[in-house]
């Protein structure tokens, strides 16, 4: 397993049971002592927990916030490495005064995160959390979307959005995706969303999906777009390599960003 993998794992257990003990994890993992210690200290740096005697517990700030936040701001601490790497390839793509729309989630919102100090950044979004973003800098345009909003992914959708959405051309589309299906594409669980998808897919002249590696194996209700129309896929080295080649030889460029 991958030392990002199994941080990943330890932070999932972190959420769910709110601490974790150095004897535990040394079992599950089969890992030496030292190595659990290591991966408690970067979490630490994190912020994420406060060490204790034989293991580690969540910070007090990150417990109070869990059973409030919504689902799309807890995925942001599951894969958060990961996540964070794709964003900041992502981001690598996009020069100055260029027009960017950003499809809500937790992996475009590490796109985001790393869009901020873009000089003349006009940003178009679906995601309140991605706005909340990037109004950092003050100098960034930001375009919400107007429509309903779904609170576990606090996005806005409908044919309000969809509409708008006909008025702009973007020099990228930066989409999030639920699962990748080489039979069908890039999927979506929930119809709205997947309405909205396909405008922003519609609405740009390179599309890009950034997908951690969990998004190969997962399987959503609705396709909003076809490999012939997305034109880059960013996502890690954690990644299937014989799915990435697949997905090559439908024609779609893939990026694969490095994971310790």
């Amino acid at each position: 397993m991958f030392v990002a993998q199994r941080r990943n794992k330890i932070k999932e257990q972190l959420l769910q049971e709110k601490s974790v003990k150095v004897a535990e994890l040394v079992k599950t993992f089969n890992v030496s002592e030292e190595t659990i210690r290591r991966d408690l200290n970067q979490l630490e740096r994190e912020g994420l927990i406060q060490k204790s005697y034989g293991g580690a517990v969540l910070v007090d700030d990150i417990q109070q916030i869990s059973v409030s936040i919504p689902p799309v701001q807890q995925r942001k601490f599951e894969h958060f490495e990961e996540k964070n790497v794709i964003g900041r390839r992502a981001a690598e793509l996009v020069g100055e005064n260029q027009i960017v729309i950003i499809d809500s989630g937790s992996t475009t919102w590490c796109v985001a995160s790393h869009l901020k100090s873009r000089e003349g950044l006009v940003a178009v979004t679906n995601g309140i959390n991605i706005a909340e973003e990037l109004m950092e800098n003050e100098a960034t345009h930001i375009f919400l979307l107007g429509g309903k909003m779904i609170k576990k992914s606090m996005s806005l959708v409908g044919p309000v959005a969809e509409a708008e959405l006909q008025h702009y051309n973007a020099d990228y589309v930066f989409m999030g995706t639920t699962g990748i299906s080489l039979r069908i594409g890039f999927t979506s669980s929930d119809i709205y969303e997947a309405g909205i998808k396909r405008a922003m897919v519609a609405a740009g002249q390179k599309v890009v999906v950034v997908a951690d590696h969990t998004k190969f194996q997962a399987q959503a209700l609705i396709a909003y777009s076809a490999f012939k129309d997305v034109d880059i896929l960013i996502t890690s080295s954690l990644a299937d390599p014989i799915i990435l080649a697949e997905v090559r030889k439908l024609g779609v460029q893939v990026i694969v960003c490095d994971v310790i």
